[in-house]
């Protein structure tokens, strides 16, 4: 990664492979791409959201050391069941970007079995190298979360520039890989209707991409703050009402984005 972005701690080679921190991982995922799907949830972000869903996952030195080979031991018993599905493994996090080099050997491993790939990520890629490179060649879906188009609101939400992440979007469409976009829908700070039409105009000329998932913000992830000790910084805000969720849903369609609840 460039020079400016913090590095989790990890020892570079063990027995030949590269090691990965792995937070947790899930044998039966249904909502991180199609199908059923192995999700590796991997440690380290440096996005501070707001509306965090996984805030045990921000630390860079946490997790548990893993070989590529640990990984794909647990997850090809499973692969009948993904198969069948029309599903996968997908990586998310935290932050799979900040273990681009693991990510991508790791996807490569799995191809060697046929089994589909699924890039989960906010996009904060600092650097073009061999090893981004390799995780976006093996990666036969990438999902991209765009918090904000606007980089001020951006930096309000999140914590960090919207920069990377635009520009890892503008990358994935030159190059045609197969894209998903998510967007949450967070009350007072990403509902703004402006707003909504800048995104949809961003998106909209992109061929790569398959559609655009719509959520709406939740706070279920609010215990995890509280049994870290930490002020869960939304705390009393409400999910926005369906009447708004259809409003911004209308103006992604009326660019001719697909859009998904």
């Amino acid at each position: 990664m460039s020079k400016d972005i913090p590095v989790l701690n990890i020892p570079k080679y063990h027995a030949d492979e590269l090691l990965g921190r792995v937070h947790s991982v899930e044998s039966f995922g249904t909502v991180d791409g199609p199908g059923t799907r192995f999700v590796v949830f991997l440690q380290g972000c440096l996005f501070r959201c707001k509306y965090c869903h996984n805030r045990d996952t921000w630390d860079l030195d946490g997790g548990d050391l893993y070989t590529v080979a640990d990984l794909v031991e647990q997850i090809l018993p499973y692969a009948k069941f993904m198969d069948a599905s029309g599903g996968g493994v997908t990586v998310t996090g935290g932050e799979p970007v900040l273990q681009a080099g693991f990510v991508g050997l790791l996807f490569q491993k799995l191809h060697e079995h046929n089994i589909h790939t699924c890039l989960d990520t906010n996009g904060y890629v600092g650097v073009y190298n061999d090893e981004t490179n390799l995780m976006i060649e093996q990666s036969d879906l990438i999902m991209v979360d765009i918090k904000h188009i606007d980089d001020h609101k951006h930096h309000l939400l999140v914590g960090v520039s919207n920069n990377r992440t635009l520009r890892f979007v503008r990358h994935l469409a030159d190059i045609g890989k197969k894209t998903r976009v998510r967007y949450v829908v967070v009350p007072g700070y990403s509902d703004e209707i402006g707003d909504i039409h800048a995104l949809a105009q961003f998106l909209a000329p992109m061929e790569n991409i398959e559609n655009l998932e719509l959520l709406p913000y939740h706070n279920l992830g609010t215990h995890k703050w509280k049994a870290l000790g930490i002020e869960y910084p939304l705390e009393g805000m409400e999910p926005p009402p369906k009447e708004k969720m259809d409003e911004i849903q209308a103006v992604f369609e009326s660019y001719g984005i697909k859009t998904i609840r």
